[in-house]
C-alpha cells in the first residue's frame, strides 16, 4: 500500500510520520511545492519550519512534482490532502485534472470555504462536476482531536474517517490505525466536518474567555452553549446532532479550546490583551481556521435558520465590529430561556 500525502505542514507531515511507522517509509510520500523546503527537510532529518524537533523516518519519500506524488498512486492506495481548507479547491482540482484511474481521497482541512460558506465535501464536489472526467473517485474527510506535534511525535490519538464509502474507511483505517493511534469511522460526513469547522470558532470564544480572565466556570459554559450550537448546525444541515457527542464534536471542541498548542485558543487570548487580528495573525506562523471560516459559519446558520449566538458573536468580534468585552456584554444580557 502507497501513502502520498499533499502539503508539507505540520499536519501533513505528522501524518506521513504516522503511517510511514506501519507502512514501509519508501511507500510513504511528502509532497511541497517548494524544492527548498524539502531540501532542508532532507538535510536535517525534520520540518524545521512547521514541526521542529520530530525526527522523520529516514526513507520517507520527499517530492515536489506534483503529477509524479499523485500518479505514483494505484487502485488501493490513499491519497491525502493536508492543505489548509483555502487551499482544498485549488489542490482537488489540479489532482482531478491529471488523475488517470479512480483514487481514493482524504483531506485533513477543517473548516468552511469563506465565500461560500460549503464544506469541504461540497468543495469537492464541484471540483468533481468540473474536473472527473468520468471517474469515480471515493472521498472522505479524517478528523478528530489532534495537534501534529504530538501525533508527530508518536503520542496516543484518536481520530475519525468520514466517508460513503466503507472500502475507503478501511483503507485509511489500514494506512494510519497503528501504534498509538486509533482511527474510527463513521458515514456521517456533514457531522464529522461541521463539527471540525464550528470547534474553531468556539476555541476562539474559549480563548478570549481565558484571556479576560472569567474564570473556568465561564470557559465550561461557552463550550457547552457552543456544543448546543453545533449539534443544532449540524442537524439542520443534514447531518446527525449525535455525531457531535464524538471525537469531532465533543472531542476536538475539548481539545482546542483547552489546549496550550491550540492556534485557534490563542487568537482568542490575544484578542483579549487587545492585539489587532491582523497582528496576531503575522506572528502566528501558522493558519487558524476558525478566523478564516467564523463568517463563513454564521452565513451557513443564517441560511439554515439556526441561531447560533457564542458564533455569531466571534463573527463580530474578528470583523472588528465588537470588541471582546462588548462581545460578551451582548451574550450575557441575552433574555432568558429554557436550556434545550
Amino acid at each position: 500500500m502507497k501513502v502520498t500525502l499533499l502539503g508539507a505542514g505540520a499536519w501533513g507531515t505528522a501524518m506521513a510520520s504516522q503511517a510511514a511507522r506501519q507502512l514501509r517509509a519508501e511507500d510513504v510520500c511528502l509532497w511541497s511545492h517548494s524544492p527548498k523546503q524539502l531540501e532542508a527537510i532532507a538535510q536535517s532529518g525534520e520540518n524545521q519550519a512547521y514541526l521542529p524537533g520530530i525526527a522523520l523516518p529516514q526513507n520517507l519519500q520527499l517530492e515536489s512534482n506534483f503529477a509524479v506524488a499523485v500518479k505514483r498512486l494505484g487502485l488501493d492506495d490513499l491519497l491525502v490532502i493536508a492543505t489548509p481548507m483555502s487551499g482544498l479547491s485549488e489542490t482537488i482540482a489540479s489532482v482531478l485534472k491529471i488523475a488517470e484511474h479512480p483514487l481514493n481521497i482524504i483531506w485533513l482541512c477543517k473548516g468552511l470555504e469563506p465565500a461560500t460558506a460549503l464544506l469541504p465535501h461540497q468543495v469537492v464536489e464541484r471540483e468533481d462536476r468540473l474536473h472527473s472526467r468520468g471517474l469515480k473517485h471515493a472521498y472522505g474527510a479524517l478528523s478528530g482531536p489532534s495537534f501534529a506535534r504530538e501525533v508527530g511525535a508518536g503520542m496516543p490519538c484518536a481520530l475519525t474517517v468520514a466517508s460513503a464509502s466503507s472500502q475507503l474507511c478501511e483503507i485509511v483505517q489500514a494506512a494510519f490505525h497503528h501504534g498509538n493511534m486509533r482511527v474510527y469511522s463513521s458515514d456521517d460526513l456533514i457531522g464529522v466536518e461541521l463539527g471540525g469547522a464550528v470547534k474553531n470558532v468556539l476555541a476562539i470564544a474559549a480563548g478570549i474567555g481565558d484571556g479576560l480572565n472569567l474564570g473556568l466556570n465561564a470557559r465550561a459554559a461557552v463550550l457547552t452553549r457552543g456544543l448546543a450550537e453545533m449539534m443544532r448546525l449540524v442537524k439542520a444541515a443534514g447531518g446527525r446532532s449525535e455525531t457531535c457527542m464524538g471525537l469531532t464534536g465533543v472531542g476536538d471542541l475539548i481539545l482546542t479550546a483547552t489546549g496550550d498548542l491550540s492556534r485557534n485558543r490563542r487568537v482568542g487570548l490575544e484578542l483579549a490583551s487587545g492585539k489587532s487580528l491582523n497582528e496576531i495573525l503575522a506572528s502566528l506562523g501558522h493558519v487558524a481556521e476558525g478566523v478564516l471560516c467564523a463568517a463563513a459559519v454564521g452565513d451557513l446558520a443564517k441560511r439554515l435558520n439556526v441561531e447560533m449566538p457564542i458564533t455569531a458573536m466571534m463573527g463580530e468580534v474578528l470583523s472588528s465590529k465588537l470588541t471582546p468585552k462588548e462581545a460578551l456584554k451582548k451574550l450575557m444580557g441575552r433574555d432568558p430561556k429554557m436550556e434545550a
